[in-house]
């Protein structure tokens, strides 16, 4: 819905140039990483008991 002829809101240019911060990566990996535990542990879980 936004179209060429919105004004930009302040700090958009900013948050465009911004780029992903290492401890942002780090935190995205950890966060990542116990979700796909939970999610394989949970499909072992279901298997084992079946």
């Amino acid at each position: 819905m936004a179209d060429k002829n919105e004004l930009p809101l302040p700090g958009d240019a900013e948050r465009k140039k911004r780029e992903i911060s290492p401890m942002r990566l780090a935190i995205w990996l950890i966060a990542g990483g116990f979700g796909a535990y939970l999610l394989i542990s949970g499909l072992v879980g279901i298997i084992a008991k079946g």
